[in-house]
């Protein structure tokens, strides 16, 4: 090889990893805009406590993956819940400008937009892995889209919590009649579902459930699973943890971009940020599943909380009663109807498939573990 012509290869080296060579301005204009001293910085406001495992581990993680991507070019600030914005007013900020982003969860607007509780979970839908063939594969995305569209937001999955735990109760249930006045904290449609049963919802933000559990506000309480709900301290305040999480069997969270933002973002940055909200469902959901099954084991033998099933009449009456609301939830308008047909029409797809991989293999492993 000439020495010109390992000249001319060092050069292109060089260029390249600056950014600067000819032709390939647009996959690295990122270092490119870092060079020129150009930093785009964002606002990330959360429905959740500082460093919550699980969903507010999720959100800094997604921070700082945008940062490392970008080469430090885009640069997002975390904002736990009550430090910029109240937990529950995420949706509005990022509506209005005040922050470019959000990260929580979808059921929270389910008293201004009926059909947003779809997109984090269905009572009796669902599960993980079914939820994510949906939205990508299935049409949920572009409903998603479009259903928040007026609020000038776009939507995307950012971290799974995986199946839920059904929640905390001071009380065992014995009986359908023991849910009848029931104080519960339990958001979406499971929380209507239990309403139609004689329950009494409260609406409450995650930071305030355990107060509200210890004092009395309530007298039971879900959140997510072992692992975020052993470091609320729930075990503290309650002892009879019941299972399963029939309204949640998914645990999508949401990240929520101002739209306007979101369209004056480089081509490049919006890939950062959509791909490390894509990478974080899958980490986020390993994530939970280990350290869920790590914390059960805690709550039993070190915490003497009592993991106990749902009676029997207590589950029929909730599956029959979801169908119920599925279907008033349907009629509310035409985007709900058409969110639901397709949620449906996912279940009834996606179920036969799980029935046969994974509930005969279930089945099939007891006794060897």
């Amino acid at each position: 090889m000439s020495d010109a012509l390992k000249h001319k290869k060092s050069v292109s080296r060089r260029d390249l990893l600056a950014g600067g060579a000819v032709g390939s301005a647009s996959v690295l204009s990122a270092p490119a805009v870092m060079a020129q001293g150009a930093v785009t910085e964002w606002k990330l406001v959360t429905s959740w406590p500082k460093n919550l495992p699980g969903p507010g581990v999720t959100a800094q993680r997604i921070a700082d993956q945008v940062a490392l991507l970008s080469g430090g070019a885009f640069k997002i600030r975390l904002f736990a819940a009550g430090e910029l914005v109240p937990a529950l007013g995420v949706f509005d900020a990022v509506s209005n400008g005040t922050a470019e982003m959000a990260h929580t969860a979808s059921f929270f607007w389910q008293g201004k937009i009926p059909a947003s509780v779809y997109f984090t979970a269905v009572p009796f839908g669902l599960l993980p892995h079914e939820h994510i063939s949906w939205i990508e594969q299935g049409g949920g995305q572009a409903l998603w889209d479009e259903l928040y569209a007026p609020f000038g937001i776009k939507p995307v999955m950012a971290g799974n919590t995986g199946v839920q735990m059904g929640g905390w109760y001071k009380k065992p249930l014995q009986s359908l009649d023991d849910l009848r006045g029931l104080k519960i904290r339990m958001p979406g449609l499971g929380g209507e579902v239990m309403r139609r049963l004689g329950a009494a919802p409260v609406g409450l933000p995650p930071g305030e459930l355990f107060q509200a559990l210890q004092t009395g506000v309530l007298d039971a309480t879900e959140f997510l699973g072992p692992w975020s709900d052993r470091a609320m301290g729930f075990q503290k305040a309650a002892r009879y943890y019941y299972s399963p999480g029939f309204h949640e069997p998914n645990g999508t969270g949401e990240a929520l971009f101002n739209q306007a933002a979101y369209d004056a973002l480089p081509t490049e940055f919006q890939a950062i940020l959509i791909e490390a909200c894509r990478a974080e469902n899958g980490r986020a959901l390993a994530e939970s599943d280990w350290e869920n099954a790590g914390s059960l084991k805690l709550l039993q033998q070190k915490d003497g909380v009592e993991v106990l099933p749902y009676p029997e009449d207590i589950l029929e009456a909730l599956r029959v009663t979801t169908g119920e609301v599925l279907l008033d939830t349907s009629r509310q308008d035409p985007m709900s109807n058409r969110i639901y047909q397709s949620h449906q029409a996912a279940l009834k797809r996606l179920s036969p498939w799980s029935d046969i991989a994974m509930r005969r293999f279930l089945s099939a492993r007891d006794g060897f573990v």
